[in-house]
């Protein structure tokens, strides 16, 4: 099955494969990230006002 794919057109078939992947992943990853960043801000703030109160 192999025998008919050169390896320079299995490497760029791959490579489009994994290019392709991520670009329709992309709005998820960046949902992720986004997300993360406000849980970080989230938690920030809850200990600025934590302190304030003691």
């Amino acid at each position: 099955m192999f025998g008919r794919l050169t390896l320079p057109q299995l490497l760029f078939a791959g490579v489009l494969g994994l290019a392709g992947g991520i670009y329709i992943y992309q709005p998820i990853f960046e949902q992720y990230s986004r997300e993360q960043k406000e849980l970080k801000e989230r938690v920030k703030l809850a200990q600025v006002s934590e302190e304030k109160k003691s």
